[in-house]
């Protein structure tokens, strides 16, 4: 039991350490700012023994060590670094911009989290002789109805980060443990500071980790890669008509208003993208946007009960902030679904993952292939 003065806001009906009992070695993976910092406090605090990972995932990028290295001297734990760059380069930023050049919308983080957050780094805990992984993610694991596991929302809903841990693997959650699943961020950030970490207030960032601080993400993984910008028309949703050359079809998305270049007189919204033409339609009417079924591909699923239905009932997130919306979900086959929505919903888009919640409970999710009417 913790009895720490800095740790009176934990929620005692969340055990994240599922009867793990303390003296056993858990790793974390660790950046250095405050959420993975407070979550190795908190594994510190219950009585575990803790090591520290840190995944160096950039090329020829300054890794803030000094930054990492004061945190964890703090907390009187070692980091151990993994140098991943060529990897995550092949597999994450490559997947990034052969999504562009398809006329799709990337999610990286969702790919990401099974391959290195916590595949590359589960595997390296438990070559280490550690129980698991701790991570600093606002979501909890719960005990489901199925005998397993159930990722579920973070109790700080604006923090939530489930969405993104989507493609987890039932095993990788079996090894993963989220302490700060039923805390808010301001409590987080008072125990920083009470902690006197010198990011304790710092701005949070909302982009991929390999983001330019200016400019395109496109543009870059465009000019890193040797990409060609498939270049077409930009074309009336209702007439056909050709309203102008856009400069590749990796440079927009579904509902893009902005950067497109054509007076029309009134706001027009990216409707559609054929990656086979490189035409883009845009609309002025922004019911077009609006879509009632989905078809994807790719599914992975958390619940073993669900993943056994033909057909089921669920709330459906089809963006990290959008709400959730009630849905009927039919299987085509093992590789495919579709996704009926009781209301029309907003500028879908291929590329982005849909992911099933059955109250908090995430039980599934698979990638958005298309959507219609």
């Amino acid at each position: 039991m913790m009895t720490s003065t800095l740790l009176p806001h934990l929620d005692p009906s969340y055990d994240a350490f599922r009867g793990l009992p303390p003296g056993s070695r858990l790793m974390i993976a660790f950046s250095g700012g405050i959420d993975s910092t407070i979550a190795a406090y908190i594994c510190r605090e219950a009585g575990y023994e803790i090591e520290a990972v840190n995944m160096r995932l950039l090329h020829g990028a300054s890794v803030q060590t000094e930054k990492i290295d004061r945190a964890a001297k703090k907390l009187g734990i070692n980091v151990h670094y993994l140098d991943l760059a060529e990897d995550f380069q092949e597999l994450i930023m490559r997947y990034c911009w052969n999504e562009f050049d398809a006329g799709r919308t990337p999610n990286p983080c969702a790919v990401c989290n099974p391959l290195f957050k916590f595949g590359r780094l589960i595997q390296f805990a438990l070559e280490c002789g550690c129980a698991g992984l701790v991570t600093g993610h606002y979501a909890r694991i719960l005990s489901d109805e199925c005998g397993g596991f159930c990722l579920a929302r973070g109790c700080h809903r604006a923090k939530d980060q489930s969405y993104f841990l989507f493609g987890l693997s039932t095993d990788q959650i079996a090894h993963t443990y989220m302490p700060l699943g039923a805390m808010t961020k301001d409590t987080v950030r008072t125990i920083a500071r009470k902690l006197e970490l010198p990011n304790a207030d710092a701005p949070e960032s909302q982009d991929a980790c390999f983001a330019p601080k200016n400019g395109s993400l496109a543009e870059m993984l465009c000019s890193l890669f040797h990409g060609s910008p498939k270049k077409g028309h930009f074309v009336d949703a209702a007439t056909g008509k050709i309203l102008g050359d856009h400069k590749g079809i990796h440079a927009y998305t579904i509902g893009q208003r902005k950067g497109t270049g054509v007076a029309t007189g009134k706001p027009v919204y990216v409707s559609r993208i054929h990656p086979d033409s490189y035409d883009i339609e845009l609309s002025s009417d922004p019911k077009v946007l609006e879509t009632s079924i989905l078809e994807l591909e790719r599914p992975n699923f958390l619940s073993k009960c669900y993943a056994q239905m033909s057909e089921f009932r669920a709330d459906v997130q089809i963006r990290y902030r959008s709400r959730p919306a009630p849905a009927d979900i039919f299987k085509n086959s093992d590789n495919s679904f579709t996704v009926q929505f009781d209301q029309p919903q907003r500028a879908v888009t291929p590329g982005q993952a849909a992911v099933f919640y059955k109250d908090d409970c995430l039980i599934g999710g698979a990638w958005i292939k298309s959507g219609h009417q």
